[in-house]
């Protein structure tokens, strides 16, 4: 076996259980919530509390990870949030667990997650050949997909046998894991980072000139923003379509998620079974095309036309598989390693604000438009962007020189 792949081999491990249990315990929050306070409005401000702090210190988090050793950042980030589920757990324990605990737990656990995700992302090409790093994308996405597919089931079973304190030890014990098999890894340190700018400042606006300088690259990232500044208010709204378009049951809910993680699950087995000798980035113009017209396509069922809503949904889940695994790769091989913790983080920080934006304004999307009519013009505007995307000749361009295909 090539080194990288047990390398990988040793990472996956530790990151496939680590995620397990995060999304586990997640789901187990969120049914908690729903139980003790029964409002959608808690539910909201816990998903706000999940995500802001990654938008806001995203930039910044974006400049130590290109600083420090990103084999470390993530071990303390991992540990970090270790530590934090492990004291909510003992308030739990102790019966003195409230609601703005679990907020507070969520906004930490953000922080951390704002230097171990981009951290890992930006390792990636330093430990693998670059002919590889779509597939190890692919194989990312499979990891992340088998989570939120076991998870939410997992979750929901552990809180009705457990204390809601033993299933948070199931995130500090699978952190703790993750953290023991990057022990075993030895991540090279990028080229370019002996002599660092001082100011914090001025990284920051190094790693925006890296991607803006870049014409091609830079709107590649446009693009990518754009699309999920429409992805995400749909996928809010994917719930309340079960339940009040087609009048579904919990059942049909979870179904329906757990299709876009069935999906998910295939479009990165795809994406990782091989090298592909083709365009990246028209792939991904093509996948903003296909979710697009999954989700206007949704839009125009009739009452009656739930199953080809749980069809298009698993299509959808396909194509956002193989969008995030391409576009994370293309970023990968045209970002030097030395840049890539701010490119990542940068990216991060501005894809959470669409999910930000989606759910303070469900209620325009939901009650102003409708639901279907969200599905519709979200889908369309999403297939105008994919076809501006093809337009924009110059950008088909970044990825021509591509290594040979290496599948060994």
């Amino acid at each position: 076996m090539e080194k990288w792949k047990k390398v990988f081999a040793i990472i996956w491990a530790g990151q496939f259980l680590s995620i397990l249990s995060s999304t586990i315990v997640n789901f187990a929050v969120i049914l908690w919530l729903s139980i003790e306070t029964g409002s959608a409005q808690i539910l909201a401000l816990a998903a706000i509390a999940a995500m802001l702090p990654q938008a806001l210190i995203g930039p910044v988090s974006g400049v130590f990870i290109d600083r420090w050793n990103r084999k470390y950042t993530m071990i303390a980030a991992d540990s970090f949030i270790a530590l934090c589920t492990l004291l909510l757990a003992v308030l739990f324990a102790l019966g003195i667990a409230e609601t703005w605990h679990i907020f507070l737990l969520l906004a930490l656990r953000s922080v951390g997650s704002a230097f171990h995700m981009p951290a890992m992302q930006a390792s990636v090409p330093l430990l693998a050949p670059e002919s590889q790093l779509t597939r190890i994308a692919g194989i990312n996405q499979m990891i992340y997909s088998v989570g939120n597919i076991a998870g939410p089931a997992l979750g929901a079973l552990c809180i009705t046998i457990w204390d809601m304190q033993y299933v948070l030890l199931l995130d500090v014990a699978g952190a703790l894991f993750a953290c023991g098999t990057l022990l075993f890894v030895a991540i090279p340190k990028p080229a370019g980072t002996e002599a660092r700018a001082q100011s914090i400042a001025r990284e920051m606006k190094e790693g925006f000139l890296t991607v803006w300088a870049n014409r091609p690259l830079s709107l590649v990232f446009l693009f990518s923003i754009l699309v999920m500044f429409f992805i995400m208010p749909v996928s809010v709204l994917f719930p309340l379509m079960t339940l009040e378009h087609f009048k579904g049951n919990a059942f049909q809910v979870s179904l329906v998620e757990a299709l876009w993680g069935v999906g998910s699950l295939v479009g990165g087995a795809v994406m990782g079974m091989k090298v592909y000798n083709i365009n990246r980035v028209a792939l991904v113009n093509w996948m903003y095309l296909l979710l697009g017209v999954t989700f206007a396509l949704s839009g125009t069922l009739s009452q009656s036309g739930f199953a080809w809503f749980a069809v298009y949904t698993a299509i959808g889940g396909v194509a956002g598989a193989v969008y995030m695994a391409t576009f994370t790769a293309i970023i990968q091989t045209n970002v030097a390693s030395a840049s890539l913790g701010r490119v990542f983080s940068m990216f991060h920080t501005v894809s959470i604000i669409p999910s930000l934006i989606g759910l303070a304004g469900i209620g325009f999307f939901a009650e102003r438009l409708g639901l279907t009519l969200s599905f519709v013009v979200c889908g369309v505007i999403i297939c105008l962007i994919g076809l501006a995307a093809f337009m924009a000749r110059s950008t088909l361009q970044i990825d021509k020189k591509q290594p040979a295909p290496a599948n060994g």
